[in-house]
């Protein structure tokens, strides 16, 4: 149980990320000017997992993926747009929460700079958005979350999350085995928020020449 309205800890995202990701639903992202609160994630988890990064081992990308928990891992997807994790799990451990979508409740000024005229409920509906609108990218890879110096904070909802409002399902865009529903229903959600991005099966991609 984590205490309301207080920065989370390395402790309370040493769990497996089946446990940390619906967890962090309703929790506070602060980066600066703006804050989001987290209404979607999607939990990956190493070498039991192969639509992870980590799912063959450590590499120098996914090296941060491995622990300690508490830090932020930052990758560009398809070249395009940056997507942030949060790394939980233990030490040595490849475990993180990829963080889909949230509303913005502070600093939206600062994100419409970033993100341009589009509806509240856009600015950061689905991981590139998100990113965009807190002002993340490759920089804050590694970035620590947890202690009083952490550039970038998790902190507790003030109200607790009504666990009949979460959801889960499939995760977005991961194709092969790791795209399974019934075997990796490891995108969490909360029920009527209109931030949550849409859901897109992943496409295989084709090896070509």
């Amino acid at each position: 149980m984590t205490t309301r309205g207080r920065r989370l800890s390395g402790s309370d995202l040493s769990g497996d990320p089946l446990s940390v990701a619906p967890m962090l639903l309703g929790t506070r992202l602060v980066a600066g000017d703006v804050t989001l609160r987290l209404t979607e994630v999607e939990a990956y988890w190493g070498g039991n997992d192969p639509g992870s990064h980590g799912y063959r081992g450590m590499t120098p990308r996914t090296e941060v993926m491995f622990g300690p928990p508490g830090h932020l891992y930052v990758y560009r997807s398809y070249g395009i747009h940056w997507c942030a994790n949060v790394v939980v799990g233990s030490k040595g451990e490849c475990a993180a929460v990829l963080l889909r979508a949230g509303e913005v409740v502070r600093g939206e000024e600062t994100a419409r700079d970033r993100r341009g005229d589009v509806r509240a409920r856009d600015l950061a509906r689905g991981p590139g958005r998100l990113t965009r609108a807190l002002g993340l990218t490759g920089e804050h890879d590694g970035s620590a979350l947890v202690g009083s110096r952490a550039p970038i904070a998790l902190v507790a909802p003030d109200e607790p999350v009504d666990p009949q409002r979460i959801r889960t399902g499939p995760r977005v865009g991961v194709s092969g085995p790791g795209g399974d529903g019934a075997d990796y229903p490891w995108r969490f959600w909360l029920d009527g928020e209109p931030t949550v991005s849409a859901y897109r099966p992943g496409k295989p991609r084709v090896r070509r020449g």
